[in-house]
């Protein structure tokens, strides 16, 4: 019986220098390497904010006075608050918090300074998107002050004796869709694109590099069939898998969280189905560049990381830079997050869901045809 050859060193550095080379030929493998990281530095550093600032704010402003001015004023300056409109009536402004166009909406009454001369104590409106009760909270906590800079400004001269110990006037605040602030309400229903997402484009994306990697694509390049056909037959097996991930979460939702379900299930469905549609398209687009499985997983890395830090997910979005945002809003799972909060929560319906539903659309139409472009190319 021979006995084992001893460790040889030069055998041993032969094998590292095998594996440096396939990871220099691996451009996939090491843009991993040197990208994930540097995205993550760069997404938590500059892009992630838990405490947002310039939220979009509308004003109904029934009563225009040096008060009211220097309140609205106030708002801005205070940094959470950025004017952005303003409305006629009450009904605009609850179409703007439906559609997600702003996040507060400030009603001043008509009566308003006619009761504050008088030292009635009137009150001001402010009413809040309240899906996302981490975006609000801190922002809603600097109302109280914003009055007391207002007092201080100008009740003075024959007015200073409204300026008291007590507020001269009053905001309350009315937290729509979700009044307790109970996270899981906001939490929850995204959870659903985040899973969509992560498993259907890492599922498509395997599916075709091994059709590849088993020699099998031969036999779909022997068979008469047209790329469209192609990629549409392979996608319906997981657009069944799909809509049954998001049956069990909405199951879950609503039996263990308890979230409440406003809206119309049949609009929770149409918009998982164009969500799916578009992961699907995105898998097989990443599959149509990656060479095997192992790369297919690492594309998929890189969609996803951007798609569950910027989108509103995980942090409150208009907390993040506008460079950020402005990554986020080509994001579908953005769009997703709106569509499927807005049907659960606010209860919105297909008029107050067009503004999230047709960047949805374009992202899958434009995703599709590079699909079929790229699968073209891997035919060829």
């Amino acid at each position: 019986m021979s006995r084992p050859h001893p460790f040889s060193i030069a055998r041993w550095w032969s094998i590292v220098l095998k594996e440096f080379l396939q990871l220099k030929r691996d451009r996939v493998t090491f843009g991993m390497i040197v990208g994930v990281p540097i995205m993550q530095m760069l997404l938590f550093g500059f892009a992630i904010n838990t405490d947002p600032h310039h939220m979009p704010t509308a004003v109904i402003a029934q009563d225009n006075s040096e008060f009211t001015r220097s309140f609205v004023a106030a708002l801005r300056n205070s940094d959470y608050f950025r004017i952005v409109d303003s409305l006629p009536d009450e009904q605009s402004g609850r179409a703007a918090l439906a559609q997600g166009k702003v996040l507060f909406v400030l009603n001043i009454p008509p009566d308003f300074t006619r009761k504050l001369v008088r030292g009635e104590k009137p009150s001001l409106l402010i009413e809040a998107d309240a899906t996302d009760p981490t975006a609000m909270s801190a922002a809603l906590a600097a109302v109280p002050q914003l009055v007391q800079s207002v007092a201080d400004k100008d009740l003075k001269g024959a007015l200073a004796h409204f300026n008291g110990s007590a507020a001269p006037f009053d905001v309350n605040v009315h937290r729509l869709y979700n009044p307790e602030g109970i996270t899981q309400y906001n939490v929850v229903p995204g959870l659903m694109g985040v899973v969509l997402s992560m498993t259907l484009v890492m599922m498509t994306g395997l599916a075709m590099t091994r059709e590849r990697e088993r020699g099998t694509m031969e036999n779909l390049l022997a068979t008469p069939v047209r790329p469209i056909e192609v990629i549409t037959g392979k996608i319906v097996p997981y657009v069944v898998i799909g809509l049954i991930q998001a049956t069990i979460i909405l199951l879950g939702a609503r039996l263990v969280f308890h979230v409440p379900m406003v809206g119309s299930l049949i609009a929770v469905y149409c918009a998982a189905l164009l969500f799916i549609a578009a992961s699907l398209m995105v898998g097989i687009t990443l599959s149509s560049l990656a060479q095997n499985q192992l790369q297919a997983m690492q594309l998929t890395v890189f969609y996803f990381l951007p798609n569950i830090l910027l989108s509103g997910f995980m942090f409150p979005f208009q907390g993040m830079p506008l460079w950020a945002q402005y990554i986020g809003n080509v994001l579908p799972l953005t769009y997703f997050n709106r569509l499927i909060r807005g049907i659960l929560l606010k209860g919105n319906g297909w008029l107050d869901l067009w503004p999230s539903l047709w960047p949805l659309m374009i992202f899958t139409t434009v995703v599709m045809l590079i699909a079929i472009k790229f699968y073209r190319n891997t035919l060829d």
